[in-house]
């Protein structure tokens, strides 16, 4: 590998990236306007439906014809109801915004927990409280305190948030770049210079990468002077973390990279794979309570792992050894994309 070639093509890469304002702006300006419209207009909330936790419950399917509930909150509209083996499981869930309120289930008196945090756990406290009435027959309730901090819903949506502009501009900052290099002869011409594919390929991730720590270090600055995020972790760990998973999302960039000429055909596949990533790696609802197939398909993306790592850090603390799982899934994803886009990638139509 030559170095001189490498940081010739790395530093037109970055000139090219920061020469376009358009692209330039709308990286910082699209993750940093989500942000606000979340934590601004709706207050940090954004569920669709009421999800209600019941402990102890051997499956997370419930059938409510067997549970001890009052009837009319049993019948109340736009409730959802997830069963949990135990209170700690419940607790963690709550905790983390994928529940809005946790229940004990059996006979009265009833159990319950809320987060102070959560404005859908307050409106679905009163209506717990209002299904016990009339007065002179009505039956109790014990509110239980939440031990540990609860999470704002903004402090968990925003890793979401970074992690999706990260996605879309590692996909389409090398995926369609290099296709379109490609299809209008770039690639051709630089073929017959001394630069080899392996020093083209890793200034062109090197640039990606570098570009998506920037503008996670500018976004998070920005963001975090307003709503005051909160990292119970390492910010080292977090950024190692954002790291590795901007690697991993520019080694599959490089794959759809490797072999296509369409434009067209190559924009199709970037949604095809981004939408359902986006959806389905939890950036903005939980998948707690969905099938088991979709949570087992949201396994193969590693913005899903990313997530569950970064927040991980954020929320609970947790150390590098607390997510080597996570870590040792981004790095095989990641070995495995280079080793696919390397294999397959080719200067010429």
């Amino acid at each position: 590998m030559n170095f001189k070639r490498f940081w010739t093509l790395l530093k037109a890469r970055n000139r090219e990236f920061f020469r376009d304002r358009a692209a330039f702006g709308w990286n910082f300006l699209f993750p940093f306007l989500i942000v606000a419209g979340f934590g601004v207009i709706f207050g940090g909330q954004s569920y669709t439906e009421y999800k209600i936790g019941l402990f102890p419950h051997p499956e997370s399917q419930v059938r409510l014809d067997q549970i001890e509930l009052p009837d009319t909150f049993r019948n109340m509209r736009y409730l959802k109801f997830i069963g949990f083996p135990t209170e700690a499981n419940g607790l963690d869930k709550l905790k983390h915004h994928k529940i809005d309120f946790l229940l004990k289930s059996g006979r009265p008196p009833y159990k319950y927990y809320v987060s102070d945090e959560s404005p859908k756990g307050y409106v679905l406290e009163q209506m717990f409280m209002a299904s016990l009435v009339p007065p002179e027959t009505r039956m109790p309730a014990e509110k239980k305190e939440i031990k540990t901090s609860a999470i704002r819903y903004i402090d968990w949506l925003f890793p979401g948030i970074l992690a999706m502009n990260m996605m879309f501009s590692a996909l389409w900052g090398v995926g369609y770049v290099v296709v379109r290099y490609r299809k209008n002869g770039v690639l051709k011409r630089l073929k017959v210079t001394p630069l080899t594919a392996f020093e083209y390929l890793s200034a062109q991730a090197l640039s990606r990468i570098f570009l998506l720590m920037f503008t996670l270090t500018v976004v998070w600055t920005g963001c975090d002077l307003i709503f005051s995020f909160t990292v119970l972790g390492s910010y080292i760990d977090l950024f190692l973390v954002f790291g590795l998973g901007s690697l991993s999302l520019t080694a599959l960039g490089l794959v759809l990279a490797s072999r296509g000429t369409s434009e067209e055909f190559t924009t199709g596949i970037l949604n095809f794979i981004s939408w359902p990533m986006m959806f389905l790696s939890e950036v903005w609802f939980s998948l707690e309570g969905a099938p088991q197939w979709v949570k087992s398909a949201a396994q193969i993306f590693p913005l899903t792992h990313l997530l569950k790592a970064a927040r991980k850090i954020m929320h609970d603390g947790a150390g590098l050894a607390d997510i080597s799982l996570e870590i040792i899934i981004l790095s095989l994803m990641t070995f495995a994309f280079l080793t696919i886009g390397a294999s397959m990638f080719s200067w010429n139509k």
